[in-house]
């Protein structure tokens, strides 16, 4: 087995299911000493330390609300832990229509998408160590034009820059800023919110042999494996950039 996350602390937002609970797993799985993870949902929450064990730390709280991440920032120094790995993972993807799009939706997105993953990273620096690692979450998205996702993408687009800026803001204290950018994977926003029914998620499966050069939808361990390289040692020169995993969809 790897270890090379050995007695190191990784915080995971949105850790309770999808992508930030395969990068949960991951990192305990490559010899994480402790991971902290968030999310909305308790219920879902309490569900994760159970599949992720003692070594997991649980927290009820939202990206968007400062309060909530003051909470995030005190439950790690309650421990006594600093952060080798911050993961922000946290985000929604939902449609909208442009002529219909309501101000409460713009907010809702730009909320948690764009000032979450500013206010995590801002809040929880001093507990960063020099020379951690930052990952922030972004999609390709940020790079398409797909219908009825202007709000997703433009959201996606804002995280990207940050990793560009902030690897620059960030580099008197060797601390490296990366996004990774998913392609189509198989996690509960499909359901939760881009609003998918079963039949739709079939559709988006065939979809995919056509249109992905892989053939398939990804599964969310796959996109955690490049999540937690670009974390590791292993990526100590990498700074800055955005790692597109998408089975080859953005290149044709």
């Amino acid at each position: 087995m790897s270890t090379k996350f050995s007695n190191q602390v990784a915080v995971i937002t949105g850790g309770s299911t999808g992508i930030g609970l395969a990068i949960a797993k991951a990192a305990l799985a490559e010899g994480a000493k402790r991971v902290y993870i968030t999310g909305r949902s308790a219920k879902s929450l309490d569900a994760a330390v159970t599949t992720l064990g003692t070594a997991a730390v649980a927290i009820v709280s939202d990206v968007a609300q400062q309060a909530d991440l003051n909470k995030l920032k005190s439950e790690i120094e309650s421990r006594g832990d600093q952060v080798d790995a911050l993961f922000a993972n946290a985000g929604i993807a939902e449609t909208n229509e442009l002529g219909t799009t309501s101000e409460d939706e713009f907010a809702k997105s730009f909320d948690i998408n764009v000032k979450g993953v500013f206010f995590t990273v801002q809040t929880l620096l001093p507990l960063l160590k020099e020379g951690s690692s930052v990952v922030l979450t972004a999609s390709i998205v940020a790079n398409k034009g797909m219908p009825n996702l202007s709000l997703y993408s433009a959201s996606k687009a804002a995280v990207r820059s940050f990793a560009r800026s902030w690897a620059n803001d960030l580099k008197t204290h060797k601390i490296r800023v990366n996004a990774l950018s998913p392609g189509y994977t198989r996690t509960p926003i499909m359901e939760n919110g881009l609003k998918l029914s079963a039949e739709q998620i079939v559709a988006l499966q065939e979809q995919a042999k056509e249109t992905v050069p892989l053939g398939y939808v990804a599964q969310p361990d796959e996109i955690a494996s490049a999540a937690l390289f670009l974390a590791s040692s292993e990526a100590s020169y990498i700074n800055g950039v955005e790692l597109t995993v998408d089975g080859g969809l953005t290149q044709i």
